[in-house]
């Protein structure tokens, strides 16, 4: 027997509708390249959305499932292209302004876009790569100046666009299943691969996420994770379903810029990669500046080391909320929340636990399992591969006939994690980047983030190398200063961090680390350059 319950779609059209219906008023604030501040209200920005759709329809010819790419910051431009691409039934395609332009070219050309909107910025990006493309697509610059090319014909502004008199008068309907979004991976070999989001995902994520982050009306927000990433991990769509204020930070990000936006606009939750607060953490130490407004931050995209939850705990007295997923996931899957219990712990107890990768939302399944797939027990000692299974986890990569779950429906996500009795997750490392020593297992996550700890260490990196010996063994290269940094004592601080067996056979002092596109280390690149390293020595 079923229940009497209404078919009703969980779509993003009806998304919008709701946001336009109950939060027209509400506003969040954009910060332009040229560093003003504007605020807007969600029921004009939605406007000019149909606006944008009513010019992609009749304009450009764009119909259901035609993909619209954006290459873009976090700003008012790019939200309300987001709701316009999406809201008229076509796939909202977010593309990384960091890949390479070969990986751009094929992203592209893969996706088969028929329009791309690109930021001022991006538009010499778009011009060196335009004669690869597989179609001379349109390209629309987010901006409202007169813009021109030498190398594109079919180009227009944003002012061009709401200059339009073609305008949507209702949203889509469409099926929930339908393809709303297209994500690709910034994977570091081979070509990178698509992610398609469905409407549903899209919406069972959003619920699971807003609930988990713990917004409403009155919350502000100021995702600094890219909006081309993952969709700034749904918090475009968090807004239109809580009505939150967000505060978009456009290209600024560094420490003083972002400073600057929180002392001024005062947000409460903050979101970004442990890079990027790195560097705003640097900049209020060496200002003696605190953060006064802030309640939250989240982090994800790597590890936070057990030093930057103590310092934004004690510093600041801000919680740090450990986030973990991936862009087959939507992208969120676990979380460490302020709990009640987590709140009365010890401080040195609660700050180990906050660098767990917390507990699964509802409707995200997690299990490790062995070299031969049996699971392993949840006893906190156990590590092996971690897979998962849930609503809003990618089945198959874009234009794949094969799935990339196993038999059971769980799909390995390439990390080695530990689940304690409790339920909670921990990443031990990616199964890549282990270091197997001697037949032990040395995790790199846990060796640089007890470095991270040391006073003169600013950033970290650890790569197994080929070992005489040994079969491999952890180098450790950090970003600090060479005629400050003393060797032996950072060696001896780790000795009451780590076990002995694990401490690196060597210390490397660089001024910079290699990151990626999403701002991860890319530690295919160290491990190749540093190859020899212990061999010769």
């Amino acid at each position: 027997m079923k229940g009497n319950m209404m078919e009703w779609g969980l779509t993003i059209p009806k998304l919008i509708n709701f946001a336009e219906e109950n939060f027209a008023d509400n506003t969040f604030v954009s910060r332009s390249a040229d560093g003003s501040l504007k605020s807007y209200k969600y029921g004009h920005s939605l406007q000019n959305s149909r606006k944008i759709a009513g010019f992609l329809k009749n304009k450009i010819g764009i119909n259901l499932t035609d993909r619209v790419a954006t290459i873009a910051w976090n700003d008012s431009y790019h939200l309300e292209t987001y709701f316009a691409a999406i809201g008229m039934g076509a796939v909202l395609h977010t593309i990384n302004p960091r890949l390479f332009p070969e990986q751009l070219i094929y992203i592209i050309n893969h996706a088969e876009d028929k329009v791309v909107f690109i930021d001022p910025l991006f538009l010499p990006l778009i011009e060196g790569v335009y004669s690869k493309l597989d179609h001379k697509i349109p390209i629309i610059v987010l901006t409202e100046e007169e813009i021109s090319s030498e190398v594109i014909d079919n180009i227009y502004s944003y002012k061009d666009v709401l200059a339009s008199e073609e305008i949507i008068e209702s949203w889509v309907e469409i099926d929930e299943d339908a393809a709303a979004s297209l994500c690709y991976t910034s994977g570091t070999t081979g070509n990178p691969k698509g992610v398609l989001y469905s409407h549903k995902s899209t919406i069972l994520h959003t619920w699971a996420a807003s609930g988990a982050i713990g917004v409403n009306s009155m919350s502000m927000v100021l995702p600094v994770v890219p909006m081309f990433h993952v969709n700034a991990w749904g918090t475009p769509y968090i807004a239109l379903m809580t009505g939150i204020k967000l505060l978009l930070p456009g290209p600024a990000l560094d420490g003083a810029s972002l400073y600057e936006l929180i002392d001024t606009e005062k947000p409460d939750i903050l979101m970004g990669v442990p890079t990027v607060w790195l560097g705003l953490l640097n900049y209020l130490s060496e200002n003696d500046l605190t953060l006064s407004s802030v309640n939250q931050v989240m982090v994800g995209g790597s590890a936070a080391p057990y030093a930057m939850i103590k310092e934004f705990d004690e510093k600041h007295d801000v919680f740090l909320t450990h986030g973990w997923g991936m862009t087959e996931m939507s992208p969120l899957g676990t979380m460490m929340q302020p709990t009640r219990r987590l709140l009365e712990m010890k401080k040195d107890d609660r700050y180990n636990m906050q660098t767990r990768q917390g507990f699964p939302l509802f409707g995200v399944d997690i299990k490790t399992v062995d070299e031969e797939n049996n699971t392993l027990p949840r006893d906190g000692v156990a590590n092996g591969a971690l897979k998962v299974r849930g609503p809003w986890i990618m089945e198959s990569y874009f234009k794949s006939d094969s799935k990339s779950s196993d038999k059971k429906g769980w799909f390995d996500t390439g990390d080695v994690a530990t689940i304690f009795p409790d339920g909670s997750m921990q990443i031990v490392d990616r199964a890549k980047d282990v270091i197997k020593s001697g037949g032990e297992w040395i995790s790199s996550i846990d060796l640089e983030n007890a470095a991270v700890g040391y006073s003169d260490v600013q950033e970290a990196c650890v790569v197994g190398v080929p070992h005489p010996k040994w079969d491999e063994r952890p180098l450790l290269l950090v970003v600090a200063d060479e005629s400050t940094l003393n060797k032996e004592d950072l060696l001896k601080f780790l000795e009451s961090k780590v076990a002995k067996w694990w401490l690196p056979d060597d210390i490397i002092c660089v001024s910079e680390l290699p990151h990626g596109a999403t701002g991860k280390l890319l530690k295919v690149e160290l491990r190749e350059e540093y190859k020899n390293h212990l061999m010769e020595k």
